[in-house]
């Protein structure tokens, strides 16, 4: 099911505006983030092809089946929440049996934990990113060659620099396992019996040679397999996220110098801001009163340790607060699946 035969199918029942054009926060260079909920018609919701979900490829528009949004609500999910609690001037079309949704039956204590917790993986995110800006990754990849030691003397030496010290090729080196000593080899040298070197192109792994019993070693190898495979691990990565990286946000946090994402942390403040006016009021504000504030955040204002110095203070402040919250300690899921169905058999009745 894609997005265009959601819309002509009449099983959207509720589309907004979210993210930062919702909270306020927005800028020029800001995209129109839209989220809705849609029921999914009454022949796929009752076969084996339910979908839970559906969204465009960049998940800037993205829709929920009742079900799955009712689950993530009951979870106190706050991007969820924000949905449910959307601005009037957001919201561009609501059906009338979205109303039997209610914010009262599904606000709750388990807000301390999920606002919280999804603004600490934010900070996360913030310095995650920059381990990426500062440690970039050469495009061309190390070979397993660059992780073999050479044991000369009292030392090791990479085997680049011991072949090169010895005018050696490496297509003429053959390896053979040296027995109870994990990842060593003897290494053997000869330019005509044919060795198959350290490591074919593209290998994950040194290769063996057959070597005749008369021949004798010239060294022993080493090969940091540990190593190779964080190295293997960390270019994936660093590369998978260059290739869908936001090169304005990049640009952005280059220029600020802060070693930190500055979107994230403004998102930290915001979840910690939000977890705290519903212990205190019950209440979800998803257009932003602290907006100034964020923005600065936003803007890099501040250093990254101060601000999450602050955070963990306005953590703990969040214990006291929702000890003395008069919202209910968790969703009454009994209530919840009573309302689910009647949502739903209405829909299928009805419309």
């Amino acid at each position: 099911m894609t997005i265009e035969d959601l819309k002509t199918s009449g099983a959207i029942i509720f589309e907004s505006i979210s993210g930062s054009k919702a909270y306020g926060l927005d800028t020029a260079a800001s995209d129109t983030d839209i989220r809705g909920v849609f029921i999914l018609p009454k022949n796929l919701f009752y076969g084996l092809n339910y979908i839970g979900q559906v969204n465009n490829e960049t998940n800037d528009i993205a829709y929920y089946e009742l079900n799955k949004f009712v689950e993530l609500l009951s979870k106190n999910n706050p991007n969820i929440l924000e949905l449910l609690n959307a601005p009037d001037e957001c919201i561009l079309y609501k059906h009338p049996i979205f109303d039997s949704i209610e914010k009262k039956d599904f606000l709750s204590k388990l807000c301390k934990n999920t606002f919280a917790n999804y603004a600490f993986t934010q900070i996360k995110k913030a310095r995650g990113l920059n381990k990426k800006i500062v440690n970039p990754i050469d495009k061309e990849r190390k070979t397993v060659e660059d992780f073999c030691y050479i044991r000369a003397d009292k030392q090791s030496i990479p085997f680049k620099d011991f072949i090169k010290n010895n005018n050696l090729k490496a297509e003429h080196c053959g390896l053979v396992n040296l027995p109870h000593m994990k990842d060593c080899y003897n290494l053997f040298y000869h330019e005509n019996l044919n060795y198959n070197g350290i490591a074919r192109v593209n290998a994950n792994e040194v290769c063996l040679s057959s070597v005749p019993k008369p021949e004798q070693p010239i060294a022993v190898l080493y090969f940091n397999v540990d190593g190779y495979s964080a190295y293997c691990k960390t270019y994936k990565e660093y590369w998978n996220w260059v290739d869908i990286r936001n090169e304005e946000r990049y640009k952005n946090n280059i220029s600020h110098s802060k070693n930190y994402d500055a979107k994230n942390m403004m998102h930290t403040f915001r979840l910690l801001h939000m977890a705290k006016e519903i212990g205190l009021d019950g209440s979800i504000n998803v257009k932003r009163l602290d907006r100034d504030f964020l923005l600065s955040v936003k803007n890099a204002e501040f250093e990254y340790d101060d601000l999450v110095n602050k955070a963990e203070h306005m953590k703990s402040e969040l214990d006291d607060i929702y000890k003395s919250s008069n919202l209910m300690e968790r969703p009454n899921m009994a209530h919840i699946n009573t309302l689910l169905a009647s949502i739903r058999t209405e829909f299928y009745n009805n419309y």
